[in-house]
């Protein structure tokens, strides 16, 4: 069974940096495609950024492109997300998700495309 586990949020400065972590305590996420979220108060769940099994293929949402990067250790059966240049706009919960096979070599920018989720780890920008 998949259990994410989010760590690795805080409180930075603007302009910090963070790297957050999602470990499946599970270690069945292998060949799960992967996705980091976030929600802020009032507001949606918006997508941040995914990676596919293999690690391949990702894509930078508009509000992270250039400043995070998701990446994948299998062997450690942990997905990281490195922010970068943190903004105030970047405060939320940031949530990783998982999507099983056969969806694992692709992405979904929808919440509704992923079916394991994490409890969520905050992240607080201050100026």
């Amino acid at each position: 069974q998949v259990q994410l586990v989010e760590s690795g949020g805080g409180l930075v400065h603007t302009g910090g940096s963070l790297r957050l972590s999602c470990a499946d305590s599970g270690r069945t996420f292998s060949s799960y495609a992967m996705a980091w979220f976030r929600q802020a108060p009032g507001k949606e769940r918006e997508f941040v950024a995914p990676i596919t099994w293999s690690g391949g293929s990702t894509y930078d949402a508009d509000s992270a492109k250039g400043r995070f990067t998701i990446s994948r250790d299998k062997a450690k059966n942990t997905v990281y997300l490195q922010m970068n240049i943190l903004k105030a706009e970047d405060k939320a919960i940031y949530y990783c998700a998982a999507r099983p096979p056969p969806y694992g070599s692709s992405w979904s920018r929808s919440p509704i495309g992923y079916v394991y989720w994490g409890q969520g780890t905050p992240v607080t920008v201050s100026s």
